[in-house]
């Protein structure tokens, strides 16, 4: 293992950045949900697999900037695509013509989608597509999966400015329970206007579950008999499980699938895609934003789609994280200590099986962090297509050590 990192840069800038932007970092990246003076505040740089702090030091990144990241840091063929793109335009007057190029591409890889819009994060995806269902249906209702992260907007937020009123006609069912999710519908007989859930759920601190088997097509069935529209957010997994979707992976069809984080391989850019059936709801329902038709972006995301379908990108990345995996668990068990791992392996999440409070979790990963391997205590991480398995052998080297220090400290 290295020499433990230190963080004197990082941590003067973030003195500075206190005093004129509130709390210091905001938001997913806050040193707060992280552990504090073990972790980097700030990047210099990144390349392929791997960033470097403003104190010099190297990590091997398995978080890939929370998804984006899905071909590498300065992939050479996206960056180039995209220079090609700037040297044209990229915030005009009028969209550029790519933005058609890219639509036609959404239509023909997502699995039973025939139209695409594109916006910017997620959550301007997420909640577009709850109004759609809203303006087709004339209903109010949403049903989203209890624990299940669909952005910061306040319908589907629970944190600091966000009113009663925001959540009236927002009602929680429980990921894979068919049943609480009849409960609402015989509760709120023709007023549901949509389900949203991501694929498989990812819930904020905690196990990741996969569907039922027969999961998704009951909720089909249900939304089918009761004119309810099914969303998809597959912000988080989209290009990572299957490159026609997620819901391709699971074997059933939704009526608006949401994409962002890997579409864009860094560039801002979200989509939301749609059934035909849908087209005059999406159509009456404004959707703008002035850097929403920046062509950069664009130019990116297409380039992102020929490259995942020509290298098999889900493949790769697929056998890189079950080495990833199994690697943890060999390293985990030596040490006499049990592990949980969920999730698709491309998008895996850790954590210790005998205990709720994340001690173990933040030891261990704070140990990771001073010795070059960057991983998140409490959140899923994400593997890329630059990620090697010199990179793996590395990881699971430092989290040997890692393991060690746990067990030491807690015991089994």
């Amino acid at each position: 293992m290295a020499d433990n990192y230190t963080f004197k840069k990082s941590m003067a800038l973030f003195d500075r950045a206190a005093k004129v932007m509130p709390g210091g970092i905001y938001g997913h990246e806050s040193p707060a949900i992280l552990v504090p003076g073990r972790y980097p505040y700030y990047v210099a740089k990144a390349q392929g697999s791997h960033f470097w702090d403003v104190d010099g030091n190297k990590y091997i990144d398995w978080m890939c900037a929370y998804g984006p990241i899905l071909l590498g840091y300065g992939n050479q063929e996206i960056e180039k695509a995209v220079q090609k793109q700037r040297k044209k335009a990229i915030c005009t007057s009028m969209p550029a013509d790519m933005m058609v190029d890219l639509a036609e591409a959404m239509v023909e890889t997502v699995d039973g989608m025939d139209w695409a819009v594109f916006a910017k994060n997620g959550n301007d995806a997420t909640t577009w597509a709850i109004r759609v269902a809203r303006e087709h249906t004339g209903r109010k209702k949403i049903l989203k999966a209890k624990g299940g992260y669909h952005g910061v907007h306040a319908w589907c937020s629970a944190h600091g400015g966000v009113i009663d009123e925001d959540h009236a006609h927002i009602h929680n069912f429980e990921f894979n329970d068919v049943e609480s999710i009849k409960y609402y519908i015989d509760k709120y007989p023709g007023q549901i206007a949509g389900i949203i859930s991501s694929p498989y759920h990812h819930p904020t601190f905690a196990d990741s579950q996969d569907p039922h088997p027969a999961f998704w097509s009951r909720v089909r069935d249900l939304c089918d008999k009761e004119g309810i529209i099914l969303i998809v957010d597959d912000v988080r997994a989209g290009f990572r499980l299957n490159i026609h979707g997620s819901h391709a992976h699971y074997g059933f069809t939704p009526d608006l699938v949401c994409f962002s984080k890997a579409l864009g391989h860094g560039y801002p850019i979200s989509s939301c895609t749609g059934r035909e059936f849908l087209r005059p709801a999406a159509g009456n329902v404004f959707f703008t934003g002035s850097f929403w038709y920046n062509a950069d972006a664009y130019a990116a995301a297409l380039a992102g789609l020929e490259i995942m379908k020509r290298d098999n990108s889900i493949e790769y990345m697929n056998k890189i994280g079950n080495m990833l995996k199994d690697g943890l668990y060999k390293a985990a068990a030596d040490w006499g200590l049990k592990i949980r791992m969920s999730g698709p392996p491309s998008i895996p999440y850790m954590i210790f099986d005998n205990e709720n409070d994340f001690r173990r979790m933040q030891l261990f990963c704070g140990e990771c962090s001073e010795h070059g391997v960057f991983l998140h205590p409490h959140h899923n991480w994400f593997v890329s297509t630059a990620h090697t398995e010199e990179d793996v052998a590395y990881t699971l080297d430092v989290a040997h050590q890692a393991f060690k220090v746990v067990k030491d400290t807690f015991g089994g």
